[in-house]
């Protein structure tokens, strides 16, 4: 049981990051939280775009081919007014989708700083 749970983390990760590279997200990074106690999730994936129509885009992108790959659809979704910070909640697996401002000033690359980072280039 917990090889399959860990199976379909590692396609909904796999899913989110190709849609983020597909639709030229910036800066895509995943953080594996599972070392650190208290962590709110398993992983946190994020990624950046300059502005509010690309935001969308990105976070359309993910939940659709998520949920044509595997079936799932996101717990929670916020954030789309604005679309300045988007926020797709999977339980395991967070997707932070926001402005390059909104990241910088957040800084929750900093924040989880004891995560294992991993970076994929830009395409």
């Amino acid at each position: 049981m917990v090889e399959k749970q860990e199976s379909r983390v590692q396609q909904l990760i796999q899913e989110v990051i190709s849609a983020m590279q597909a639709k030229k997200g910036q800066r895509v990074v995943l953080l594996d939280l599972r070392g650190i106690e208290k962590a709110v999730c398993d992983y946190f994936i994020i990624c950046s775009a300059d502005t509010p129509p690309h935001i969308r885009a990105l976070a359309d992108e993910a939940e659709d081919r998520v949920a044509s790959a595997t079936g799932e659809w996101p717990w929670r979704s916020s954030g789309r007014e604005g679309a300045l910070w988007i926020v797709i909640d999977y339980i395991d697996v967070v997707v932070h989708v926001m402005t390059n401002e909104t990241r910088e000033f957040y800084g929750l690359e900093d924040l989880w700083a004891d995560a294992v980072r991993t970076e994929f280039a830009d395409e």
